[in-house]
């Protein structure tokens, strides 16, 4: 028996490409007719959707991604166990867990 095994069934559905998707669901008519003044009030009372500052752009600066390199390296046993047990994506998670005790360590520095 491996780890497989007991794990639960995905309820994630995958398609090969876009045309295999079905299609959305229609708009209902109540939706359809929903007018700009009760659009904005609905946006207005969404806690998430906070408004942008005036300036909030002016001194953006576009980041390209530093990328990535492949390596071998050997973790302890249970570390490994952990980060599998949490599911695809694990080799994503260690590296961000990596990249936070680095940032960390760098921000120490500065201060």
């Amino acid at each position: 028996m491996n780890a497989n095994d007991t794990e639960k069934p995905s309820s994630q559905v995958r398609f090969e490409n876009l045309d295999d998707l079905p299609s959305a669901p229609r708009l209902s008519e109540a939706l359809k007719n929903v007018n700009e003044a009760e659009l904005n009030r609905r946006a207005l009372s969404d806690p998430d959707a906070g408004s942008i500052p005036d300036g909030f752009w002016d001194h953006a600066q576009l980041v390209q991604p530093e990328g990535t390199e492949q390596i071998t390296l050997r973790l302890p046993r249970r570390v490994l166990r952990h980060f599998k047990a949490t599911g695809k994506g694990y080799q994503t998670r260690i590296s961000a867990v990596l990249s936070s005790y680095v940032d960390s360590r760098i921000n120490k520095k500065r201060f």
